[in-house]
């Protein structure tokens, strides 16, 4: 467990301050002790912290709440950064790449020169590749920088099937793997409610496989609905990202899919993608390899692809 539990967060956007506000609200369990707030609008960090400070009262938390400044980093344990440009409607994660790219190339420079030795936790989108753009900048070792990766995508997959089932979502065993985007996908042989495996499940009741391709597909698309309906989506990542915290605090070694570098897991070196990965206070400590079908290893592959292709693109950019 990490005693000191000092964040830094870089970005007081909705993503930003919905994982603030999520930490703040699950009190002491968090493990967090101290939270400061990093964005180039100065003010609005102030207002912030005020008011996040004054719901403290009403909750177990002791937290230091407050406006900082990159040299704040030095003692941290977690500087997370979800500053960066929004995905506007009609936009693919990946459109955002080149932008993105620079903000985080420049706020990582910021972060280590202030001397920062902790973990760093990206949220920015494209995810996989901002959080490959903060490793090479850093140079940090690769369990120390990971991204929120497919964590939301696997908590929206075990909402729906939750509810699909009528059982709680909380005996959804489902990961969703690959890019956090549009070639993302689940390997159903791996999904289990409680212990038996959902497609014995879908069998024995006489259903339609098919389900699950339209339940993947409605995950797959949540995001875009979310945006057009409501210009953008916040909550569950943010939620999503205080549960990635919490744990790096706590050292629970829970596992959790995120954006974790591969170094030769299934046949991929040099690349950070949505995979499920033992989180612990070192960060990610390891991957768990799964055993994919030929379908899904393909599908890893050309995730795998897309995602190079993409960083290829973005090192021409900043070097």
């Amino acid at each position: 467990m990490i005693e000191k539990g000092k964040i830094v967060l870089v970005g007081t956007g909705f993503v930003g301050m919905s994982m603030a506000y999520a930490l703040v609200a699950q009190g002491l369990k968090s493990g967090v002790k101290e939270l400061v707030l990093i964005d180039i609008q100065k003010d609005k960090v102030i207002g912030e912290a005020m008011d996040l400070s004054h719901g403290l009262p009403c909750t177990s938390s002791h937290m230091k709440i407050k406006a900082g400044e990159y040299k704040d980093c030095s003692d941290a344990d977690i500087v997370v950064i979800t500053a960066g440009l929004n995905q506007k409607p009609g936009q693919t994660r990946l459109e955002l790449s080149e932008a993105n790219a620079k903000i985080m190339k420049d706020i990582t420079n910021q972060v280590i020169n202030s001397g920062f030795k902790g973990i760093f936790v990206i949220a920015s989108n494209p995810v996989d590749l901002m959080t490959k753009v903060v490793q090479e900048v850093s140079k940090f070792p690769t369990n120390k920088v990971i991204g929120s990766g497919t964590a939301l995508d696997t908590a929206r997959l075990r909402y729906m099937l939750g509810g699909y089932f009528n059982i709680s979502d909380k005996n959804m065993h489902a990961y969703i793997m690959g890019e956090h985007g549009d070639s993302s996908f689940v390997p159903w042989e791996h999904a289990y409610v409680g212990c038996k495996k959902v497609i014995d499940i879908l069998k024995d009741a006489k259903k339609d496989l098919s389900d699950l391709d339209k339940i993947y597909t409605e995950v797959r698309d949540a995001a875009y609905e979310i945006i057009n309906k409501k210009k953008a989506t916040y909550y569950g990542i943010g939620l999503g990202l205080a549960r990635i915290i919490t744990n790096i605090l706590n050292d629970t070694n829970e596992i959790l899919t995120v954006s974790a570098y591969l170094n030769g897991e299934y046949g991929h070196k040099d690349i950070y993608i949505g995979v499920p990965a033992v989180i612990n206070s070192n960060g990610a400590r390891e991957i768990l390899e799964l055993d994919l079908e030929k379908e899904n290893k393909e599908k890893l592959n050309e995730s795998c692809k897309i995602l190079c292709e993409n960083m290829n693109n973005i090192r021409k950019i900043l070097n």
